[in-house]
């Protein structure tokens, strides 16, 4: 049985506890998930520097961790190059996992952001990638993950992602934030467009690569 260790980066147990609930399909799979958060973190990743800050702290979770897979439960994906060299199993940024995931549902797709400053730091990262060219677009439902986890956030990720939709002409949704996964099924049905969690899309990737064996050169 493969070991799939899931990092939420912040020190918010919610968030983690909201990670495992929209795991749930995955039970039964063959793979053991496990889901963390990290000590000492920030309680959100919501800025350039609580990135940068997060970054030495997976390197060194994920250097002692006992997996065959690590999952960066961040939509920023934070030092993902950093992270992937301090190991040789493979490890799984999920935005990047939501990214390809949205490219084979449709030719366009948006993302629901949770403040404006998400939205440059998603613009450079899909640059790097060069997938810009396939983003619909990215709004903002303003809140911060204090805000997220305090109240029931189904009216402004719905009125946000109908608008991705309506005006910007997304073909797919993706949840830009680790804590949104609880209205995927919902807001899915009311849109009638594919809706991404990025957890649920890195566990999948991950749970694939360990089942065809994909590894690193030994470090």
């Amino acid at each position: 049985m493969a070991q799939i260790l899931v990092i939420n980066p912040n020190s918010s147990k919610a968030v983690t506890r909201s990670m495992e609930a929209c795991l749930k399909p995955f039970e039964g799979n063959g793979h053991e998930i496990r889901c963390t958060e990290l000590e000492g973190a920030p309680f959100g990743i919501e800025t350039d520097a609580h990135v940068a800050e997060v970054v030495p702290l997976l390197i060194e979770a994920v250097q002692g961790a006992k997996a065959d897979a690590v999952v960066i439960a961040c939509f920023s994906d934070p030092g993902i190059s950093a992270v992937r060299a301090a190991t040789n199993v493979p490890v799984v940024g999920i935005a990047e996992a939501a990214y390809l995931t949205a490219l084979g549902l449709g030719q366009r797709f948006g993302i629901v952001s949770m403040g404006p400053s998400s939205i440059d730091r998603h613009l450079r990262y899909l640059e790097d990638l060069q997938l810009n060219g396939r983003l619909a677009g990215d709004r903002s439902i303003d809140m911060t993950v204090a805000e997220l986890i305090a109240q029931n956030a189904v009216i402004p990720v719905t009125r946000i992602a109908s608008v991705l939709r309506d005006e910007d002409g997304a073909e797919a949704v993706i949840l830009g934030c680790a804590g949104l996964g609880t209205y995927r099924e919902a807001l899915q049905a009311e849109l009638g467009l594919p809706v991404i969690d990025p957890v649920q899309a890195g566990v999948a990737l991950a749970c694939m690569q360990t089942e065809l064996g994909y590894r690193r050169r030994a470090l």
